[in-house]
């Protein structure tokens, strides 16, 4: 298991950003898939961003553009930069990892059960 903490949440206006850190335990898996989630009020959770070991990224169509997902592989950190926010990005914003496997598809009815370790994650508001 991988221990994993978010941060960076927060309250903001339509139109703002704001930037999630993940920070994880070692874990010496050389195949390996993170992603953020997010889940709001009644709604099921979705995979917002994934990327994989070599870097390469993909994102769900309502934050492609807008947010970006990115790794500091030296402080074993996942980032979600997060721009132009909206109230419909209201929600609490959770981090994951899959080890020695890749990145499932994003559309995949069940994408979220591909992960084994998962932070507590952190609200984001937005407010209009």
């Amino acid at each position: 298991q991988v221990q994993l903490v978010e941060s960076g949440g927060g309250s903001v206006q339509d139109g703002g950003s704001l930037r999630l850190s993940c920070a994880a335990s070692r874990f010496t898996y050389s195949t390996y898939c993170m992603a953020w989630f997010r889940q709001a009020p009644g709604k099921e959770r979705e995979g917002v961003a994934t990327i994989r070991t070599d870097g390469s990224t993909t994102y769900a169509d309502s934050v492609k553009g807008r947010f970006t997902i990115s790794r500091d592989n030296a402080k074993n950190t996942l980032y979600l930069q997060m721009n132009s926010l909206n109230p419909e990005d209201t929600a609490m914003y959770y981090c994951a990892v899959r080890l020695g496997a890749s990145c499932p598809v994003l559309r995949d009815a069940y994408f979220a059960l591909y992960f084994g370790s998962w932070g507590q994650g952190t609200q984001v508001t937005v407010s209009s």
